[in-house]
């Protein structure tokens, strides 16, 4: 009987030698991009180091750049014809600039008088967001969806992403708040 036990002893000896051993130091192997060639017809498998990378850590958020105070005071000659209107003068805010193009905000200017001919046509904004807020006067729209409104001076609306609207008429001393994310958007005319 102590033989078979010395020869048990013995075998196990011989696989525990025979095994990898693991230490502290080592660190399992990973198969890399470095795999031989995919054959003809087939897709490679993306190698572990991706699918390790791809599942289970957080991909962090792009950093934004730091934002800066914007300060902005009334003076007429900041409303300028160069927004994206012929029939309206613009006073930017400096919001686009502190933050880095994250936001436009600027006080628009109606010039009167309306001619619905030139301002009656139905478009769509690419934003994030778009809020208008009416400082002076009033002004009717249309809005997809809701239909005609008049905003007066106090009144508050938000335009969704690509809504269809348009302006259809307005007071000769309309002045507007818009907010509009992002900074820099398109605009596309719609035929009616």
């Amino acid at each position: 009987m102590a033989k078979k036990s010395r020869t048990a002893k013995s075998a196990s000896r011989a696989a525990a030698k025979a095994a990898p051993r693991k230490t502290a130091k080592t660190k399992p192997t990973v198969k890399t991009a470095f795999a031989a060639p995919a054959k003809p017809g087939r897709v490679a498998k993306p190698s572990a180091r991706k699918a390790l990378a791809s599942k289970g850590r957080p991909v962090p958020a792009p950093r934004r750049r730091k934002q800066k105070v914007a300060i902005s005071h009334h003076r007429e000659e900041d409303f300028k014809a160069d927004g994206l209107r012929a029939y309206a003068v613009y006073r930017d805010l400096g919001i686009a600039d502190a933050t880095h193009g994250l936001a436009r905000a600027h006080v628009i200017r109606m010039l009167p008088p309306c001619n619905p001919q030139e301002v009656s046509k139905l478009h769509t904004h690419a934003v994030d967001f778009q809020m208008v807020y009416v400082l002076k006067g009033w002004v009717k729209s249309y809005l997809e969806g809701v239909g005609e409104t008049l905003m007066q001076e106090g009144s508050c609306w938000t335009q969704p992403p690509k809504i269809r609207h348009m302006i259809l008429d307005y007071s000769d001393d309309v002045e507007l708040l818009e907010v509009i994310l992002p900074a820099d958007f398109k605009t596309v005319e719609l035929s009616t």
